[in-house]
């Protein structure tokens, strides 16, 4: 694929979608940051569901830390992973009064140090809440870039270097937000929805059929 046509698929992404941002609810950079620690192996919505609940009592690495691992659970536990995940909460609060001041760090080095956070999430975290280009790239990503040709990799972070080099820059900063949505809602796993696509003249994908 070619920088051209990179350019008109994102441009009309854009278009149809001006101010892309995750649909994980969240108000402050730190209640970001646990969302996301939530969300692995776990839909938006469930973990939006959980959050509603959880936020209004404790949204602070003190009022969660206040909360202790059982008393997190039980605002979390129909969540896949709760168990693990409140541990990994409790220590990220406890790291983040201890070291950062209730802080959450803006840089990845910090951010990846932190129990339950890996690149991924770090690069959601400095995407979303610290304006930074990073290309979360999850599974929904990982197979756009492929099936359409934009930034076809073998794995997880070949994908994201590529898209950070080859996606134009006017684009980069909003990026992992069109391409995530675009693989939840149309260029789906299983049945792509080819024939409602706005870039399926410029896609690559050579099996491509109308799943509507």
């Amino acid at each position: 694929m070619n920088r051209q046509k990179r350019t008109e698929i994102f441009r009309r992404l854009r278009e149809a979608n001006p101010k892309p941002t995750t649909e994980l609810n969240y108000s402050t950079p730190f209640e970001l940051l646990v969302a996301v620690i939530l969300s692995a192996q776990a839909t938006d919505v469930g973990v939006n569901k959980a959050t509603a609940r959880l936020f209004p009592v404790a949204n602070t690495p003190e009022a969660i830390l206040a909360l202790g691992v059982d008393g997190l659970k039980e605002y979390i536990k129909t969540i896949g992973l709760y168990n693990s995940k409140a541990e990994n909460i409790i220590k990220t609060c406890r790291i983040l009064i201890e070291k950062h001041g209730g802080q959450v760090p803006d840089n990845r080095k910090d951010l990846e140090a932190l129990p339950g956070v890996g690149r991924k999430t770090a690069n959601v975290v400095l995407n979303t809440a610290f304006g930074q280009p990073t290309m979360a790239v999850d599974t929904h990503i990982f197979r756009v870039a492929n099936r359409t040709g934009i930034a076809p990799g073998k794995n997880v972070l070949e994908v994201e270097q590529r898209l950070l080099r080859l996606v134009p820059r006017e684009f980069l900063q909003d990026a992992h937000h069109w391409l995530i949505l675009h693989g939840r809602y149309t260029c789906t796993a299983r049945k792509p929805k080819c024939g409602a696509c706005i870039i399926e003249d410029l896609c690559e994908f050579k099996d491509k059929r109308d799943y509507l």
